[in-house]
């Protein structure tokens, strides 16, 4: 009876630790790897672009190169369209999701987020020839955006409320997309964060789009996501992006990418997160 009584508590015993010795944590397979794998956008300038020389560039790829050289690996960027960004990080395609995403209870069901990192502000993009001059002007107008996306469901919030027969609206399955639809006239308005609408015109590939005032959204606040089983890694974001704050990487980081000036607060007013 002793002998069997051993056995039955040694045989649950060997399969929780086990269970321990290959329940890894992940970020010990990131440092193991020597590589981290950043989800980023590389169609939303200027968080995420090519240069002239095809290569990844901008705030959200500088961002994921400094938080490799802090755990000592590589950065591998991995180009992440809108829709695609949290399906990435499930199927475990990237190990970390620095992609501009809009931090929301919905998507939190499915990752895990860090505090904000960026703080965009929307505005209204249109073309030259469509007379519209404010947010308001979009209504009865052919409009669209990126499925999937805050700036989309804000968008067609507003669209369901003014009900009008005249309007139609248009999801789009990128941000390339949809700056194409709207240099094309296939829609008359979208909205886009003010950084990402500035970068896109200077740029010049678009000549005849030009910014139509701000939108009435709260502002636009974006966390790195994670899985949500990932705590060890979360818990490293969140220290890695205090520490881009108070070393003033962000402030640099900002400077260099979204133009001059005080980098916005990256809190909600009376919220701290």
């Amino acid at each position: 009876m002793k002998k069997l009584l051993a056995a039955a508590i040694a045989v649950p015993m060997a399969l929780c630790l086990a269970g321990t010795a290959t329940a890894d944590p992940s970020i010990d397979n990131i440092i193991a790897s020597g590589k981290l794998r950043c989800g980023v956008q590389l169609d939303y300038p200027p968080a995420g672009f090519r240069n002239e020389q095809n290569e990844p560039e901008g705030y959200d790829v500088a961002y994921c190169k400094d938080m490799a050289a802090a755990l000592g690996v590589e950065a591998e960027i991995v180009e992440t369209p809108s829709a695609e960004r949290i399906p990435a990080l499930q199927s475990n395609r990237i190990d970390v999701l620095i992609a501009s995403t809009s931090i929301t209870p919905a998507r939190a069901l499915s990752v895990a987020f860090s505090q904000p990192y960026v703080n965009y502000i929307n505005v209204v993009l249109t073309r030259d020839d469509t007379n519209i001059t404010s947010f308001d002007e979009m209504k009865g107008r052919a409009i669209g955006g990126v499925t999937g996306t805050t700036t989309e469901k804000d968008l067609k919030s507003a669209f369901d409320q003014w009900a009008d027969p005249a309007g139609s609206y248009t999801g789009y399955g990128s941000e390339a997309e949809s700056y194409l639809a709207l240099s094309q006239g296939k829609i008359d308005g979208l909205i886009v964060g003010n950084a990402a609408a500035a970068a896109l015109i200077q740029s010049g590939q678009f000549t005849n789009l030009k910014v139509a005032g701000d939108a009435p959204t709260p502002p636009d606040l974006a966390g790195i996501a994670v899985r949500k089983a990932d705590q060890d890694l979360l818990q490293f974001v969140r220290t890695f992006v205090w520490s881009q704050v108070t070393s003033g990487r962000y402030a640099e980081l900002y400077g260099l990418y979204f133009g001059a000036g005080e980098p916005p607060a990256l809190a909600a007013p009376m919220v701290e997160y």
